[in-house]
């Protein structure tokens, strides 16, 4: 597997890998771009939060063509509390991801990541960030039924 550490990526969406001496081998597309609602900024090593509102950060997940993960990054959340949920849904939006995965939401912010053409994923078995984006990237990892949207 390629190791995300020696990735140049660009705003394009494409990924250099590089060499040991320095030199781009090889530009592979980023297919996909999720945010994962974490405890703690370790990246892969973080703890799912289980309201995505409420999440001190967002892991964000790069994944190639072949579904490898390629970049992780970890950003800080907007705060609740000083913007509210529809600031939280806001935030996630502008950080340019393709899909959420998550504990569960309610039917508002669902609602609203759909219209903004967000997809979002859930799975409520994983508590570790690296293992549920390893689940995603193997297809084990469903779209949030609606039906499913807590009430709160």
């Amino acid at each position: 597997m390629f190791d995300a550490a020696q990735a140049i990526i660009h705003p394009e969406r494409h990924v250099w890998l590089v060499r040991a001496n320095g030199k781009p081998q090889q530009q592979r597309s980023i297919r996909m771009k999720i945010a994962i609602p974490s405890e703690t900024d370790a990246g892969l090593e973080s703890i799912r939060s289980g309201h995505f509102g409420h999440a001190a950060y967002m892991t964000v997940v790069e994944f190639d063509d072949d579904m490898n993960i390629v970049g992780v990054e970890s950003v800080k959340n907007a705060d609740h509390d000083a913007v509210g949920c529809g600031g939280v849904i806001d935030f996630v939006s502008g950080i340019g991801v393709d899909g959420i995965l998550t504990v569960g939401m309610g039917m508002p912010p669902f609602t609203r990541f759909t219209n903004a053409g967000i997809k979002v994923y859930s799975d409520t078995t994983e508590p570790n960030v690296g293992n549920v984006a390893r689940l995603f990237a193997e297809g084990k990892v469903a779209l949030m039924d609606p039906a499913n949207a807590c009430r709160h």
